[in-house]
């Protein structure tokens, strides 16, 4: 079972515009809409739009700078506007039935119920240490219904019934002025446009995510796929994959820590592209190398 959400759609359909049916041609639209969602959650001072959230008394409470917690309203912030995109190209999006179940949004041909697209919402922010990078973005589990295709564990539909698995990545600075707010204070909603947000200077990419990945788990001990870093290079969709394609993303991550590698007659489990690269035969040339970090100058 699943949630199903729709509304009246704001723009008008061209009947006589071809509509995405394809993993390209959707994600063509997609990037095309990307300007609009900036522009949405950005003011004109550029600060996040979202100042807070507001209790039945009018009174404002300030948010936090907690990535969980900004993921989570920007998700809730932008599903209308994606609503109005999905109808303008005769598309519903599902909403995941379960809590933390993959994707954040799958998106369904009204023409054709068996193209499915997953999109997952996903955050980070600018490094302060290392001025050309990010923190990074977590791209979905590696193991589970990654492995196995067919599972539906954790997941709306099996993996392999989408035609394409997508990342809407926002990319944030953190406002270090508004940190030092003391956030036990309690403003009113007269006071709003004087209240500095936590966040600033959003923005969006949308791109497949394995051309975006990196051969690292993404953060700590769970088994999450990792993004490359260097900002240019995930604006520009240039991760570590890109020369190789999808299917080696696929077959490195679904066999990532994996000991089928020899070494002096010892089975040794793969940990990096060069390794897989090597095992396969191939060069390690094809690999587009993750961008070192450098010291932000002050």
């Amino acid at each position: 079972m699943c949630q199903s959400v729709s509304q009246n759609n704001r723009y008008s359909t061209n009947d006589e515009v071809q509509l995405p049916n394809d993993k390209n041609s959707f994600k063509t639209r997609f990037q095309s809409y990307v300007k609009d969602l900036e522009s949405f959650v950005n003011t004109e001072q550029n600060d996040w739009s979202v100042k807070g959230f507001v209790d039945s008394y009018k009174h404002l409470y300030k948010s936090t700078s907690d990535t969980k917690l900004v993921s989570k309203v920007l998700e809730i912030q932008l599903l209308q506007r994606l609503l109005e995109f999905g109808e303008s190209i005769q598309y519903r999006i599902e909403l995941p039935f379960h809590q933390n179940f993959y994707p954040d949004f799958t998106f369904i041909s009204n023409v054709e119920d068996n193209v499915k697209f997953a999109v997952d919402l996903k955050t980070t922010y600018r490094s302060p240490k290392y001025g050309d990078h990010i923190n990074g973005f977590t791209l979905g589990s590696y193991k589970g219904y990654f492995r196995n295709r067919s599972s539906s564990k954790n997941i709306q539909y099996p993996y392999s019934e989408y035609l394409g698995h997508f990342c809407l990545g926002i990319i944030y600075t953190r406002n270090t002025i508004s940190n030092e707010i003391n956030q036990t204070n309690i403003d009113s909603l007269d006071d709003l446009q004087n209240v500095k947000s936590v966040t600033e200077d959003l923005e969006m990419i949308f791109c497949e995510k394995w051309e975006i990945a990196s051969d690292r788990v993404g953060s700590g001990n769970t088994a999450n796929i990792g993004s490359i870093t260097d900002i240019n290079d995930v604006k520009n969709a240039q991760g570590m994959f890109i020369n190789l394609g999808e299917e080696w993303f696929d077959e490195y991550w679904m066999n990532y820590n994996t000991p089928f590698r020899f070494v002096n007659n010892v089975s040794k489990p793969i940990r990096s592209l060069k390794d897989f690269v090597e095992f396969k035969g191939g060069t390690k040339l094809t690999i587009n190398p993750m961008k070192p970090k450098s010291v932000k100058e002050s």
